[in-house]
């Protein structure tokens, strides 16, 4: 997944991390590029490639992956369909978009992946 970097590049020396309300790693040009989502618009390329869906769950960091399959039952099945775009995924069309991942953004992308159809892939 492409994104444009918006984190000084030390950001995470103590680890993957959550981003946060206020997060200090954020450079300044990266809360303007935050703010206006310009830092998504690399993921149509992705999308034009084929290696994207519209609609879709969220790919998650591969950090937190392990950490999250743990956590959430059947979080892995999330990983059958081809991920969506960042601010399109199932969760953030039906609920206003949360910082991290909780049980209710996995149980709309499950439920997305079990209703999936032909027209839609």
């Amino acid at each position: 997944m492409m994104k444009f970097r918006s984190m000084y590049t030390d950001a995470e020396k103590d680890g993957a991390q959550w981003a946060a309300t206020g997060d200090n790693r954020i450079t300044k040009v990266g809360k303007w590029i935050r703010k206006f989502r310009i830092d998504e618009l690399p993921q149509v390329i992705n999308v034009l490639r084929g290696e994207m869906s519209i609609v879709g769950p969220r790919p998650e960091r591969p950090e937190f992956v392990s950490m999250l399959e743990e956590k959430i039952p059947f979080y892995g099945l999330r990983h059958s369909v081809r991920p969506g775009h960042y601010r399109m995924g199932p969760d953030q069309i039906s609920i206003w978009r949360q910082r991290g991942r909780d049980e209710n953004k996995t149980r709309y992308d499950l439920f997305y992946i079990k209703h999936i159809s032909i027209h839609w892939t």
